[in-house]
């Protein structure tokens, strides 16, 4: 990695440009820049929530993801350079599938809502499909590998069924939407 930082307040970036990890400088405006800073919002995100009660293997696994989000971000930083591994988006498929399976299916569309760690869950949720997003955009004007796109896709489904699991946490449910046309098919 590039050198580590020793002064916060460099006065560098003062004309509009920032340092990557190759030493290079960019436009902040630019899409890696973008990408880097959903990536960095949504880990930050992401330690609001671990301030939430939860289950100690929802608190682990989400440290592990805080992790690899700092590795997704360093590869970022670094054009060329590969930080976040197939792996990880291996074990986010795993959590997915073992979250999944203790929950009923859903039956209607879901608010994003309920208990307070839940309600963050789905902001993280959203957070990731921007970065999601921004990563995407990247990859359409610069060559990038696979894994960061897959992995924060995977990570927003994650973030949804966490949601899910978390507003069950003591006894609770999700919060679903009221559709009017759906509504007035039961009425029929």
């Amino acid at each position: 990695m590039g050198n580590r930082l020793t002064q916060i307040a460099t006065r560098t970036g003062d004309a509009g440009t920032t340092g990557l990890g190759d030493n290079s400088r960019v436009s902040k405006n630019s899409l890696r820049v973008h990408a880097m800073g959903d990536v960095d919002e949504l880990n930050s995100h992401i330690g609001v929530l671990l301030c939430e009660p939860m289950p100690e293997d929802v608190r682990t696994l989400l440290v592990e993801i805080q992790h690899q989000l700092f590795n997704l971000g360093g590869e970022l930083s670094i054009p060329g350079f590969e930080l976040l591994k197939p792996e990880a988006v291996l074990a986010l498929d795993e959590a997915l599938a073992t979250y999944n399976e203790q929950l009923p299916r859903l039956q209607e569309f879901i608010l994003p809502a309920g208990t307070r760690a839940a309600s963050l869950a789905h902001v993280c949720r959203t957070v990731a499909r921007r970065a999601e997003r921004a990563v995407v955009a990247l990859g359409n004007e610069e060559a990038i590998k696979d894994a960061p796109r897959q992995y924060l896709n995977r990570l927003s489904d994650l973030m949804f069924v966490l949601a899910r699991v978390l507003n069950r946490m003591n006894g609770g449910d999700d919060v679903y939407w009221k559709s009017e046309r759906l509504s007035r098919q039961g009425d029929a």
